[in-house]
């Protein structure tokens, strides 16, 4: 995204009424979400409300049946758009880490660059290493991934999905995989990211992370959006019933 569109208010990424079924099953009844350059948005809900699938389309992984997906202030949901191009302005962290077994760390971290961007090798392992550095595993560089902790792998995922500077980080449920103790480590990551300025999309169950990293939580319900607004409000004082009960069932 330009700047000259970011000082324009145009939205880093704007889903607009986005339906999306699977067979008889409605899965997104219409979400409309925005998202302003640098900021921060939390989409929490139990599962099955919608928020992997709304995260697999907004990078086009899946294709809406209705709607428009802008990126920029460009409708990237066009069938005429080059999905390819549009999916390289995106960073993705899924559950899990889906790192190749047989690459080091680094040349997971650097094959986006490599691959769909054409960064030649030496510059590509030259940002690898800095956000490997970044991310405190610089030292871990020419390691396998078998050979890192859940959080460790993890880690790399998210410096695999920053290296390339997307417009927008996608994060869905990313510690719901590992192990309890490893969780803090992941997230103190993306309180980072956050703090530095990007641009993140992220579906969590981790409702106090929310509350401190967010700038707005967003509560997606059977395929709606329930309720959304600043943390204090959604997770401290929400307006709407079901927002409510589902905050009671959370532990």
């Amino acid at each position: 995204m330009t700047a000259e569109r970011a000082e324009a208010g145009v939205p880093a990424l704007a889903l607009e009424d986005v339906h999306k079924s699977y067979g008889s099953t409605e899965v997104l009844a219409g979400v409309s979400i925005d998202l302003a350059a640098h900021e921060v948005v939390a989409l929490i809900g139990a599962s099955g409300s919608g928020k992997s699938t709304l995260l697999r389309c907004a990078n086009l992984l899946e294709r809406i049946d209705d709607g428009r997906i802008l990126l920029g202030g460009t409708d990237i949901s066009d069938p005429r758009v080059d999905a390819d191009r549009a999916r390289a302005r995106f960073g993705v962290v899924f559950q899990h880490f889906n790192l190749f077994p047989h690459l080091s760390v680094l040349d997971n971290v650097t094959l986006a660059a490599r691959r769909v961007h054409r960064t030649p090798r030496a510059e590509a392992e030259r940002r690898g290493l800095e956000v490997l550095d970044r991310v405190g595993l610089a030292d871990r560089a020419r390691d396998h991934p078998d050979r890192l902790s859940g959080g460790q792998q993890q880690r790399v995922a998210i410096a695999r999905a920053i290296a390339t500077s997307p417009e927008v980080l996608l994060l869905d449920e990313i510690t719901s995989a590992l192990d309890p103790w490893l969780v803090g480590e992941v997230l103190d990551l993306v309180r980072d990211l956050a703090h530095g300025g990007s641009t993140i999309l992220m579906a969590t169950h981790e409702m106090a992370f929310a509350r401190d990293v967010a700038d707005r939580v967003v509560f997606l319900d059977r395929g709606v959006v329930v309720e959304q607004g600043p943390p204090a409000q959604v997770l401290g004082a929400p307006r709407e019933a079901r927002t409510r009960e589902f905050l009671a069932r959370m532990p």
